[in-house]
């Protein structure tokens, strides 16, 4: 007899009455006294949410906290098999686990989701990935996440739990874009910038935080990012409707990291473009440049 398919189960620990105002208060208490907070953004919808770095399972902790006091649904993938365990089974589905079954008669995690989506719309709903597949160092990221969501039409929501400032929650939606090298080197350079627990195990690794950046530094870098490719400085200067775009702000950028000149031997002919570490900087910078 054929076992009945699995799905995502619609109410969780995040939907029930009790235990989801006894740990909203549990959080709340907890963020109170250890000196946490929350980012300033909760995206609404449903997105493919990275956590990284992922080096410790407080991690976790941090993560389902924001969730629980953000109201947001949060889900995990994990093995069918550990989901028709009895009692542990339940629990985990419980819990936000998706369960994933590899055969070739199973429904995968991309039909699953969109199924989910589709029942739950206008709902805040995070589906968790941790790219690095393990608290312990690693040299590259896993991109099933990026996959997934492209097959299901979602944006990743860049999730952090930051051990230095002590932070915890979404810090941009990024909308992918036909280039998945450019697009996974950019979410990977807004990471270096985050602190984690065990920071020698981190990847990528900790760089440091990101630059202090005003308001109009923060401009001309949005405007560089809509160009995609180099732009000179009257092209910028036209772009951030800026009067005056001096040589020496452009230069300035170039000293913090965010900018480099491409080409052009006279300052007047230059053309510029965000390095990386713009790029990465910038997402925190922005809650979504689409």
């Amino acid at each position: 007899m054929a076992k009945k398919a699995l799905e995502i189960r619609d109410k969780t620990i995040f939907d029930g009455i009790f235990f989801k105002y006894v740990l909203k208060f549990f959080f709340t208490v907890w963020f109170k006294v250890f000196g946490w907070k929350l980012t300033p953004i909760a995206p609404e919808g449903a997105g493919i949410t990275i956590a990284a770095p992922h080096t410790s399972n407080w991690d976790i902790f941090y993560a389902m906290g924001a969730g629980i006091l953000l109201d947001i649904k949060m889900y995990f993938s994990i093995k069918e098999s550990w989901c028709r365990i009895p009692v542990v089974g339940s629990l985990i589905l419980w819990m936000g686990g998706i369960p994933i079954d590899r055969s070739s008669k199973g429904k995968g995690q991309v039909d699953l989701i969109k199924e989910f989506v589709e029942r739950h719309k206008g709902d805040r709903i995070f589906f968790l990935f941790t790219p690095e597949g393990t608290r312990g160092a690693v040299s590259k990221w896993k991109t099933g996440f990026y996959h997934v969501a492209k097959d299901c039409g979602l944006p990743i929501f860049l999730a952090q739990v930051d051990y230095r400032t002590k932070v915890s929650g979404v810090f941009h939606t990024y909308q992918l874009t036909d280039n998945k090298v450019a697009d996974i080197q950019a979410i990977q350079a807004s990471y270096k910038s985050v602190y984690g627990k065990v920071p020698e195990t981190q990847y990528p690794p900790y760089s440091g935080p990101i630059p202090e950046i005003s308001d109009r530094e923060a401009a001309i870098m949005k405007a560089m990012y809509s160009f995609k490719e180099a732009a000179t400085q009257a092209e910028i200067a036209a772009k951030t409707r800026f009067e005056e775009l001096s040589i020496e702000m452009l230069d300035f950028l170039i000293e913090k990291g965010v900018l480099e000149r491409v080409e052009g031997i006279e300052q007047s002919k230059a053309t510029y473009r965000l390095t990386l570490a713009g790029n990465g900087c910038l997402l925190h910078l922005s809650p979504s440049l689409a």
